[in-house]
């Protein structure tokens, strides 16, 4: 058996606090901003995220390419130069810019800085602790809740499902908890 072939994808997250009472403003502009990502050849979804109540002016977006040089050709448009100049007027810095390849884009620690992405083999040890009690319950469990659903179309709800619940509660806090032996050095 030949091992899984690499995951060449490159997650990069964006990190800005807007300037005070631009914060409607900020958000029209990431919309147009995602429908042009959207567009461009080698992006695999950008996803926005609002901090909470207490931190209303900061944005965290979090957008996926397939491989390193997808990436590198969408910032040397001119397009993009455009854009985060558009962006940048509507923010107090420049934004925080993290690109990680492969499963390392799981694996932050939220409001911290970013470590050099764990060893291969803890990564996909950590992943399978993860990955394999959401395969195992959420198939079964919405196939019961959902009977009359076409099994296309549930497994479609299940699979997004899954990789939300990995990207937002179960790998950050999977990382949270092996920190120490994640990142041991």
């Amino acid at each position: 058996m030949s091992p899984p072939p690499e995951d060449h994808s490159v997650t990069v997250v964006v990190r800005r606090r807007t300037k005070p009472g631009c914060e409607a403003s900020f958000e029209e502009e990431m919309q147009r901003f995602t429908c042009f990502v959207l567009g461009f050849p080698g992006n695999r979804g950008i996803h926005i995220l609002r901090s909470d109540q207490s931190n209303p002016r900061e944005y965290t977006v979090v957008d996926r390419f397939e491989n390193m040089d997808a990436r590198h050709a969408f910032t040397a448009t001119e397009d993009y130069r455009v854009w985060m100049k558009r962006l940048r007027e509507l923010s107090v810095e420049d934004p925080h810019i993290e690109e990680m390849e492969g499963l390392a884009g799981w694996f932050t620690i939220p409001g911290e800085p970013a470590h050099k992405p764990p060893p291969k083999p803890k990564m996909a040890l950590v992943t399978f602790m993860g990955v394999y009690p959401l395969t195992s319950l959420l198939p079964p469990f919405f196939g019961k809740l959902l009977p009359a659903w076409p099994h296309l179309l549930r497994n479609v709800l299940v699979t997004g499902l899954i990789v939300a619940l990995l990207t937002w509660v179960v790998m950050p806090n999977l990382t949270k908890l092996f920190k120490r032996w994640l990142f041991k050095a």
